[in-house]
């Protein structure tokens, strides 16, 4: 039996969690411009989330397909953050490197769903996701990480890399409660309805998985426990990858807000001094900020 799920309403004007405690605001470059989703409509709210916690946003939107991605030229260096809501065509060298060069030295890095299905030809990229899906990615690409007997196993079998079954609410439940991203959240809460994200695969080199939710077969899921929150150490950069938020309603959902803030406080910082709200989602019901 599904556990009930019933949607509480917040006001926007009040913001889910208290602003960070530092004396400048941290500075997040948000990218975008191409997906597969809509990011015209996710992009404001993944904004509006940041500044909610204090943080200070700059949006950078790549040309659309098709045209010179060699003008585009985001200014990692000078951010805290970088945060992709982005998955398309792939980047110039030049950008490429650069982005290599801002998380290899000390960049944080924060990837939004979809941003996971970039880039399979990347081989720097596919190592700061740690796992990713789509774009031909298979068993070369690396093995899917599997939650098994209360252990996270590398499975090396063969398959394809990335699927998910029907859009639902699920259950998020946290594997690794003492990470700064997640210590103080609940061990399970609901996640309103969202694509769950199920076999992907990839190098999972310097993985961390923090919550896992279970892909129903009865859903059209793989049938395993996959990691949905993840944290990746790169070189001297920290990662945060989530494969929530396919949409609005997904990312509106409080949990997904407070793991994106917390998470790109981490990836920016090392630390969280976040508190988790005391309106949080419980096990049974989807909480949603709007």
């Amino acid at each position: 039996m599904r556990p009930l799920t019933i949607c509480l309403m917040l006001a926007l004007a009040v913001p889910m969690t208290p602003t960070l405690t530092a004396a400048e605001p941290l500075k997040v470059l948000l990218l975008d411009g191409q997906n597969n989703h809509n990011w015209k409509a996710t992009t404001p709210l993944l904004r509006k989330i940041l500044e909610d916690a204090g943080m200070k946003v700059e949006v950078s939107t790549a040309p659309a397909k098709a045209e010179d991605m060699a003008k585009w030229t985001p200014a990692f260096k000078g951010h805290d953050v970088v945060v992709s809501n982005y998955n398309g065509t792939p980047w110039s060298k030049e950008t490429q490197t650069a982005f290599d060069e801002y998380v290899k030295t000390g960049g944080g890095f924060v990837a939004v769903h979809a941003a996971n299905n970039s880039f399979p030809a990347w081989s720097e990229y596919n190592e700061m996701i740690g796992v990713g899906g789509w774009g031909g990615r298979n068993e070369k690409s690396g093995p899917y990480i599997r939650f098994k007997d209360d252990k996270f196993v590398r499975d090396e079998s063969k398959g394809n890399g990335g699927s998910h079954g029907k859009a639902h609410p699920f259950v998020v439940s946290v594997r690794n409660g003492e990470h700064p991203i997640t210590k103080g959240l609940p061990k399970e809460f609901m996640h309103a309805q969202d694509e769950l994200y199920d076999r992907l695969r990839g190098p999972a080199k310097g993985l961390t998985v923090l919550a896992t939710a279970f892909a129903d077969k009865s859903t059209g899921g793989s049938g395993e426990h996959e990691p949905m929150l993840m944290v990746i150490d790169y070189g001297k950069g920290r990662v945060f990858h989530t494969t929530l938020g396919h949409d609005t309603t997904a990312i509106k959902c409080v949990g997904f807000a407070v793991t994106l803030q917390r998470g790109a406080e981490w990836a920016a910082t090392g630390k969280v001094t976040q508190k988790v709200p005391e309106k949080f989602p419980s096990a049974d019901k989807v909480l949603s900020w709007e």
